[in-house]
């Protein structure tokens, strides 16, 4: 039956696609978060399958206390890549609370809760994503654009759940308890999809703020002496070229909030963090390309680019040229 190897295959594609966020994060909060989420998640897939695959009722007062924590397990993940500590976690442990004393007093209350549930957090999750760049500030700057997209799709998936789980209610009031397996089937099956077209979508490049934007906050001299200490960090020891240099990390070796730091490399240059990070790379890669005679390859790793697409993309923007047409010109020259 459909409705026993779903749960189990949904959940892996979504592990593996949040997976891909993870790359470029070292902070334990965040990585602790993300793996008894995705453990939670796998957990429930498996508990889904055996109870409406195998038909094995006495799951169905566990299922729904499991169900209850991923919302904000999936929240508190997210919430953690930002560079302001998550404010009493243990609050979170409300809603699940809930639904497991009305699994235990008043069952029918169970499916609105986990409804509602589903319902805010997706929200939060969603209104979190809405705070670029600063919701993502311990991602690595090459990881936040799609640390935010996973938030989103993860919102999503929230609503997508809250909504079919109403439906699935719906069907069994109705039409009897034998059409939830193939109402599991169809919400499983759509949800792989979403998650699918998610992975296989070109990731969008981190575009700077509006020139109206910038026009509103023209920088002064207090900018100008901000950005020189920034500049300052992230020299020192080559912080550039590390490849998993995040916001977060460049503001703490700056001595300045992450937002700060965001701010004033904008109003100053009008670029993002990671354009701006990326040009200081660039600009070595340029020196080390005339003065050296490495390859490539290895002057892209050296600098801390990650992949040979993003270093040429971003070498074609701040150098209007390619690595080795730069090179062969600059050495004619």
């Amino acid at each position: 039956m459909l409705s026993v190897p779903l749960p189990f295959i949904s959940g892996l594609v979504f592990a593996l696609t949040l997976y891909r966020t993870l790359r470029g994060v070292e902070t334990p909060g965040p990585r602790r978060y993300f793996l008894v989420f995705l453990a939670a998640y796998a957990l429930q897939g498996m508990l889904v399958g055996l109870r409406f695959g195998y038909g094995i009722e006495t799951l169905a007062t566990v299922q729904p206390a499991t169900a209850s924590l991923m919302p904000p397990l999936a929240y508190l993940a997210f919430r953690s890549l930002a560079a302001a500590p998550v404010a009493i976690p243990g609050r979170h442990l409300i809603g699940p609370i809930m639904v497991v004393a009305a699994v235990i007093v008043f069952p029918p209350l169970v499916d609105p809760l986990l409804v509602l549930m589903f319902a805010v957090y997706g929200v939060l999750l969603y209104r979190l994503t809405v705070r670029d760049p600063e919701a993502v500030a311990e991602a690595s700057l090459h990881r936040a654009v799609p640390a935010l997209r996973a938030a989103r799709l993860t919102a999503g998936l929230m609503f997508f759940f809250a909504a079919t789980d109403t439906i699935v209610a719906l069907m069994a009031t109705t039409y009897g308890r034998q059409t939830v397996p193939l109402a599991v089937s169809l919400m499983n099956i759509a949800a792989i999809a979403a998650v699918l077209i998610y992975y296989f979508l070109p990731e969008p490049s981190a575009a700077p703020a509006p020139a109206a934007t910038r026009a509103a906050a023209l920088p002064n001299a207090a900018d100008r002496a901000l950005l020189v200490k920034i500049e300052a960090a992230l020299d020192a020891g080559e912080l550039f070229c590390d490849e998993n240099l995040s916001l977060a990390r460049l503001a703490r070796k700056a001595g300045l909030p992450a937002r700060d730091v965001s701010a004033v490399i904008n109003r100053v240059t009008g670029l993002n963090v990671s354009q701006f990070v990326n040009a200081r790379r660039i600009r070595e890669a340029c020196r080390l390309l005339a003065e050296t005679d490495r390859g490539v390859t290895d002057i892209m790793f050296s600098v801390g680019f990650a992949t040979k697409s993003n270093f040429n993309r971003e070498f074609r923007r701040v150098a209007g040229t390619s690595p080795s047409q730069w090179r062969q010109s600059h050495r004619s020259a």
